[in-house]
């Protein structure tokens, strides 16, 4: 199949890009680089070996109406693997209209480009921050939703819409996947996460840490209900990650199970069991032989004390479990870090 992946070089969508080529897919790129590079699809190509023909590159941007007609205009695309918008919680909070300006009216913009050119199924990555602060762990698909920030209600907003959309266009195949913490790296180490400037997200912040280009991760809260005081999140290999959108289109496309004439899929896609950020810590120093030097500081507003998924319903709905552990999220990890000092920029 032809499959247009939006914000396929970023961390995410650079990986699954990989998963979909190795499974005989070709693939259609859009991405305007805000806060990814292109040198991730130059890495894509040399991992999975693929012609010009299998990849191609558009530097654009999704709220671009012009652009993304004249993408399905010259492509005869299959499906859509939705990942492109902003990503930081905190940044959310600062500028939150950006955030509902990409995510959600970006997002619109797709959706109406897709009917119009008669395309009717799509893969949105969404996020368990949508789950705001549960009430009990591990988290069921269908837990309460409440964001608690700007970047959590644009994606839940987003799934909103496409629910509303599915209601009118029953025709239509979604699948809503909520990520919980994507780490790790390609074995290779020619993929990972590129941060611009400090990392917002734990893994990087440590590896960097590790590498001597940081001086201190700042461990927020320790006086948490949890088992060491720390945060526990369901931490989730990338590679695991982007099977699991591979998983959920051949679930949308086999024309034996429930979403043969339409539906909406919703599932978790999580390691089902968290780790604290001691843990974490802790598993990054045993794979990298170096001392990772961190405080403990006051809780950050919005933060929960503990999150992971039940990852059962996705096990029986499209044949997924994450398999890679938490010692092979920290040796990728560190094995991308130490090949690539400076992230893409090297």
């Amino acid at each position: 199949m032809k499959i247009l992946v939006t914000g396929g070089a970023g961390y995410i969508g650079s990986h699954t890009c990989v998963e979909l080529l190795n499974s005989g897919h070709e693939v259609i790129v859009i991405d305007n680089l805000c806060n990814s590079s292109k040198t991730s699809l130059e890495r894509v190509k040399k991992i999975t070996q693929c012609n010009e023909q299998q990849i191609k590159f558009y530097n654009n941007d999704v709220r671009d109406r012009v652009s993304l007609e004249n993408i399905f205009r010259n492509n005869n695309i299959d499906a859509v693997l939705h990942f492109a918008g902003l990503k930081s919680v905190g940044e959310s909070t600062e500028i939150p209209l950006e955030y509902y300006n990409n995510n959600v009216a970006g997002t619109i913009v797709l959706i109406e480009e897709m009917e119009r050119a008669k395309v009717g199924v799509i893969i949105f990555s969404s996020s368990a921050t949508i789950y705001g602060d549960p009430a009990s762990v591990p988290i069921k698909e269908d837990a309460p939703v409440s964001a608690m920030n700007p970047y959590g209600r644009s994606k839940l907003m987003v799934e909103e819409i496409l629910q509303d959309h599915y209601s009118a266009k029953s025709d239509w195949k979604i699948g809503l996947l909520r990520y919980f913490n994507p780490v790790g790296a390609h074995k290779s180490g020619e993929l990972g996460e590129s941060p611009l400037g400090i990392p917002n997200n734990i893994m990087p912040f440590i590896s960097q840490v590790a590498a001597g280009k940081l001086n201190k991760l700042n461990v927020f809260g320790g006086d948490y209900p949890t088992h060491d005081g720390t945060g526990v999140r369901d931490y989730i290999h990338v590679v695991d990650l982007a099977k699991g959108h591979i998983s959920a289109l051949n679930a949308l496309f086999d024309e034996n199970n429930t979403f043969k004439n339409g539906g909406i899929l919703t599932v978790n896609l999580g390691a089902g069991r968290g780790y604290s950020v001691l843990e974490l810590i802790k598993s990054f120093e045993d794979v990298s032989g170096k001392k990772i030097t961190y405080e403990i500081v006051e809780r950050r507003a919005g933060d929960i004390a503990e999150c992971y998924a039940d990852t059962r319903y996705a096990e029986q709905e499209i044949g997924w479990k994450s398999k890679l552990n938490l010692q092979q999220m920290c040796e990728d990890t560190w094995r991308w870090q130490m090949k690539n000092m400076d992230g893409y920029l090297n």
